[in-house]
């Protein structure tokens, strides 16, 4: 059985958990800016659970501040 960080995700799945557009999704896996997934077939994208929240937590900001992400503000402090 798979544990629950590793479930394979569709970009719908993605959409209604984290309320990601799927279109954005598209946009971002063309920009190679989003999180990473499979391919397995010409039109099937699946995306790992855990990819997903190791994307998103690389993405926290505590400030518009392109340069600066939480966790180097947060170890200077």
């Amino acid at each position: 059985m798979q544990e629950q960080d590793d479930a394979v995700l569709t970009p719908k799945q993605v959409e209604e958990i984290y309320h990601i557009k799927r279109n954005h999704l598209s946009q971002l896996r063309y920009s190679g800016q989003g999180p990473v997934y499979m391919k397995p077939a010409p039109r099937t994208i699946l995306y790992l659970k855990s990819d997903v929240d190791k994307w998103l937590a690389a993405s926290r900001r505590i400030t518009t501040d392109k340069t600066k992400k939480a966790s180097a503000v947060t170890e200077a402090a």
